[in-house]
């Protein structure tokens, strides 16, 4: 396989959002878990709730949409924290 020089790019930018990612603080990264773990159980209790036709298809990606926005949140505050901004509940 040839390696051009859009392969070499590529994986250049690839390592640098890596080496970037792996710059969270302790605070943004605890809170990234947090939001992780709230988004899985979300994401399973909207399954079975809509496997079990308690809920539609378009109420279950709402649900799981709303805890990814609520993690995000989480995340950006973590972020705040370790950056030393002053963060209201």
């Amino acid at each position: 396989m040839k390696i051009t020089f859009k392969h070499t790019a590529t994986v250049m930018i690839a390592a640098l959002g890596l080496s970037v990612a792996a710059c969270d603080g302790p605070n943004e990264e605890a809170m990234e878990e947090q939001g992780d773990a709230m988004v899985e159980g979300v994401e399973a209790e909207a399954d079975a709730m809509e496997d079990a036709g308690q809920i539609t298809d378009a109420q279950e990606d709402a649900m799981v949409e709303n805890a990814e926005d609520k993690a995000d949140a989480m995340e950006d505050k973590g972020e705040a924290m370790d950056d030393g901004a002053v963060v209201a509940e």
